[in-house]
Order: structure tokens, then C-alpha cells, then sequence
């Protein structure tokens, strides 16, 4: 039987990390490669909200690089080894779960009901008892109260949110948190993406700077 590409780079991946192999990819660890998978995340991002669909597949595969890179290196550890199968079966296993309506009996109207089963599912799962468990704070701001704002949503808290979206006349860590925190507000009640309108602005941002670097002709 023909050997897949997703088989290939496993063996790939070993060869590079064992005797013999890479000398820097041997001395990577889950810590070290945090970095690269940030920055190849990003990557991918960029190429999606800018259509560039050469620049997908390529992000994409450093992408998967990352997740193969980390499951090759799992597999030495001492007590808990898993390996790159065992997290394509652990992921396979939670789609399953979290898709009752269409692998169960369960019946839904609307895209809305889904995530709402997700949610519900989910928290089950994890045994949370709150609206914030498994929020990881040490994200970026921006998306981490897009998130809280979510989860409030979906669990029908009703949060009691400031509603002043102009410039306060004074500039402080409480007056600025509650301007940007009210438009977060806002964007989400309104279905836009913060962080993605966000970069949408840097870029033409980026666009007047270097317009404004090129020499007058």
C-alpha cells in the first residue's frame, strides 16, 4: 500500500529527531517550539485574510509541522508518552462527542443550537462549574475578553457592561479598559471580530507608513 504524505511526515519527523538526525531539532523542546507555533499561526492568518491561497497551503503545513514536531516529541517522554495517532484519535473521539445531531439522535434548527450543545457538552466533559474555567488568561487581551464575552453569552449572564464608547476627557487604566471593553462589546453584539477588524486597520495602517516612506516622485 502507497505510503500517505501524513504517514511520510511522521517518518519524516522521526528521522530528524532521533540518533543521527538533526542536531537542532533534537535539542527543541515543547517550550522552545512556543514561539514558532505563535508565529506560524499568525502566518497562516495573514494569508487567509489577505486571499492568498499559495500562502495557505504553505502556513497551513508549518502549521502541521508544529502539531507533528510536538507529538514526535511527546512520544519520549518517561511516564506520560502519546503519540501523533493517539492525538488524531483523541480529536476524531471529541468531533464525534460534540456532534451528537449528526452522528446521534439528537435534533437541532439552527447553527446557534450547535455551539450551544458544544458548550454544554463540552463544560460536562471537563467538569466546569464556571463560565471562565478553561479561559487561559495569559492570552491576548483583546481576544481574552472576546472570549469571556462568549462564554457570558452562551451561558446567559447578563453582565453589566459599560455603554460610553467616547473618548473620555481623561485618560486613565480604568477610563481606556472601559472604552475598549465597551467596543468589544459592541463588536461582538454586532458579529465582528475584534482582533480580525483590528488587523485590518494595522494593515492599512502599515500602508500609509510606507506611503508616506516613499520618496516624492
Amino acid at each position: 500500500m502507497k505510503q500517505s504524505q501524513l504517514e511520510r511526515l511522521v517518518a519524516v519527523m522521526d528521522r530528524l529527531r532521533s540518533p543521527g538526525g538533526c542536531l537542532w531539532d533534537a535539542e527543541q523542546t515543547h517550550e522552545s517550539l512556543i514561539p514558532f507555533l505563535l508565529e506560524e499561526s499568525y502566518e497562516y492568518i495573514e494569508a487567509v485574510e489577505t486571499s492568498d491561497r499559495e500562502a495557505m497551503r504553505e502556513e497551513l503545513g508549518d502549521v502541521l509541522l508544529q502539531v507533528y514536531f510536538h507529538a514526535r516529541m511527546a512520544q519520549e517522554h518517561p511516564t506520560e508518552p502519546f503519540s501523533i495517532e493517539d492525538v488524531a484519535q483523541g480529536v476524531a473521539d471529541k468531533l464525534v462527542r460534540r456532534h451528537p445531531h449528526v452522528f446521534g439522535d439528537v435534533k437541532v434548527t439552527s447553527s446557534d443550537e450547535v455551539l450551544e450543545n458544544w458548550e454544554a457538552l463540552k463544560s460536562a466533559e471537563k467538569g466546569r462549574t464556571s463560565a471562565v474555567d478553561g479561559v487561559p488568561l495569559g492570552q491576548p487581551a483583546i481576544t481574552l475578553v472576546t472570549k469571556l464575552l462568549y462564554r457570558a453569552e452562551k451561558n446567559k449572564l447578563d453582565l453589566d457592561l459599560p455603554t460610553q464608547i467616547s473618548q473620555p476627557v481623561q485618560a486613565t487604566i480604568e477610563s481606556v479598559g472601559d472604552v475598549l471593553l465597551a467596543t468589544l462589546a459592541w463588536a461582538s453584539q454586532n458579529g465582528v471580530d475584534s482582533d480580525a477588524a483590528l488587523r485590518h486597520v494595522a494593515r492599512e495602517l502599515a500602508a500609509q507608513i510606507k506611503q508616506l516612506e516613499s520618496p516624492v516622485g
